[in-house]
């Protein structure tokens, strides 16, 4: 019954004509955000996150997530009409979205991206308002070594989703540590690679480094790819491509991807680092290994549209639960809310929902408002959006850098700020060229300094090390830790033995031409996988960019 009167009182705290318009506000940029190739939720939330000064906290943080969770569907429609995914948890959308928009099914295609959109967002949030509070109780009881040992697993785990390139998620995550230790060395109170400047002294400041990385390092790789030579592309949706709404065996055909994989989005979102893009692809591959027919994949088959696109989005809303519960993000997107509660003096962590009611629960309500609000808008104006965004990218980059130094001098006035941004554009483009993964950087950036905090609390403890292994808490969290270290070597004997049990049960004369079940193969054979190396347009690539996130 408290969780009940909670979300009443949030419901009712959250119906108030000014939090609904910034609500709204939130759903349309957000779905613009995400639907222009190469920015996505992470970029737009480091873009706009310093224009929420002088906003209340619960008004500010409900229209950051209606930019957050919008953002999953804008890039939708860029994946169906273009072939080109606003953000990397948009890619294996493409794989039969544009595909059917081929067909002349554009409309039926976002029709029902926004559906499955709508209900998975739905049923997750439920799932949040139902896991959130448990998860708070449970975690008011850890202390710093279970803290500790959960940031270790949230960076572990970025580290092994980028596959065999963990090297490169490993450099990552230490550049992100590096930028951490810049400032007051919390223990003893010295200066640390400061090199004398006043500006430094209280480290570097989250936001600046989160719009650069993602903000301006995106432009100048979309520059350095010439993008800035195009024009508007044209994209294809009026009367004359078709119906718009989908049909009856469409819809039929819709359910079961949904209902199977809104649960597991959830869940993959949960899980620190593993962010929409990589649920959104494991969603694909159940589906085309569950599928009678696999031949139909690659060529507009429904199930492979409503599959992603509903785990994406109830990953999107998982990722809420350790940011809310623990203060720990779950993907890149979520990084940048955190840096907001900061910015804003809350501290999420077991301590928030009970601390903050209002703000917390006012979240979680607005996030059903938020997501019918968006189904709405994404229904009645996708025309709009699919006109807005043929703007081409030679007038819409300059704007975007303008956003991104106004961005980072409004965060302190400090012109320093604006000079570290313009550093870590840079770096971000760098690290693109090369396949590092400038989320796992932010991420790192968000975790190092409590990861340093609570490991430094933990060696003052009676016991020192042996502390882990002394409290119940600390050894579930360290059987956690074994089995993510544990998980590359287990992950090819595994796809093995699924290969084999979905050859078994599939009907003589099933096969064909990729039937693997692998999203990764499936977005890379033939004309239908993303074009070049857009908007990190592969799975392994998409799964660098976001290990979303982002989200």
């Amino acid at each position: 019954m408290d969780i009940f009167a909670n979300l009443v009182n949030g419901i009712i705290g959250v119906l108030s004509p000014t939090t609904l318009l910034f609500l709204c506000i939130g759903v349309l940029v957000g779905m613009f955000v995400g639907a222009i190739p190469g920015l996505g939720a992470s970029a737009g939330l480091a873009i706009l996150l310093p224009l929420t000064f002088g906003l209340d906290p619960t008004t500010a943080i409900v229209m950051l997530a209606a930019v957050y969770y919008g953002a999953m569907y804008g890039n939708t429609i860029t994946a169906v009409l273009i072939n080109t995914p606003g953000d990397s948890a948009g890619v294996a959308t493409i794989l039969e979205g544009h595909p059917m928009a081929q067909k002349g099914r554009a409309g039926p295609a976002l029709v029902i991206a926004a559906a499955a959109s709508f209900v998975a967002g739905t049923i997750a949030v439920v799932l949040l308002t139902i896991t959130a509070p448990l998860m708070a109780g449970m975690a008011a009881s850890f202390g710093p070594p279970e803290i500790f040992l959960l940031v270790v697993i949230g960076l572990l785990t970025l580290v092994v989703l980028v596959g065999r390139n963990w090297q490169r998620g490993l450099i990552s995550v230490l550049i992100g540590f590096a930028i951490g230790t810049v400032g007051i060395d919390v223990g003893g109170g010295t200066q640390r690679y400061t090199f004398g400047s006043t500006e430094l002294i209280n480290g570097i400041d989250f936001i600046p480094v989160a719009i650069g990385l993602f903000g301006l390092g995106e432009i100048l790789w979309t520059l350095y790819r010439g993008g800035h030579r195009g024009g508007a592309t044209p994209m294809r949706l009026d009367r004359r491509t078709g119906p718009f709404w989908p049909s009856r065996e469409e819809w039929r055909l819709a359910r079961g991807p949904i209902a199977r994989n809104t649960p597991l989005g959830f869940v993959l979102g949960v899980i620190p680092g593993a962010g929409a893009t990589v649920a959104s692809l494991i969603a694909y591959s159940l589906e085309k290994g569950l599928s009678k027919r696999p031949e139909r994949f690659g060529k507009g088959a429904v199930e492979g549209l409503a599959a992603p696109e509903s785990a994406n989005n109830a990953a999107a809303t998982g990722a809420m639960v350790p940011l809310l519960t623990l203060g720990i993000p779950g993907s890149a997107s979520t990084a940048v809310l955190l840096g907001g509660f900061l910015m804003w003096g809350l501290q999420p962590g077991p301590l928030l929902m009970a601390q903050e009611p209002e703000f917390a629960w006012g979240l979680i309500s607005s996030m059903y408002l938020g997501n019918v609000m968006l189904l709405l808008v994404s229904v009645f104006c996708i025309p709009l959006f699919a006109a807005v965004t043929k703007t081409p990218f030679r007038t819409l980059g300059p704007l975007v850098i303008i956003l991104c130094a106004f961005g980072a001098f409004a965060v302190n006035g400090s012109v320093v700020e604006v000079g570290i941004m313009f550093a870590c554009g840079v770096l971000g483009f760098f690290m693109r060229m090369y396949g590092l993964t400038p989320a796992a950087t932010v991420i790192a950036l968000v975790l190092g300094p409590i990861a340093e905090e609570t490991l430094r609390q933990t060696l003052l403890l009676d016991g020192g090390m042996e502390v882990f292994v002394q409290r119940t808490p600390s050894l579930v969290l360290l059987a956690v830790l074994v089995l993510v270290l544990c998980a590359p070597l287990l992950g090819a004997p595994l796809k093995r033995a699924a290969a084999g049990f979905v050859r078994a049960r599939r009907p003589a004369g099933a096969a064909g031409t990729g039937e693997s079940g692998d999203a990764g193969d499936a977005g890379t054979d033939g004309p239908r996988g993303t074009p070049g190396d857009d908007s990190g347009s592969g799975p392994e690539d998409a799964r660098r960019h976001e290990v979303s996130g982002g989200g």
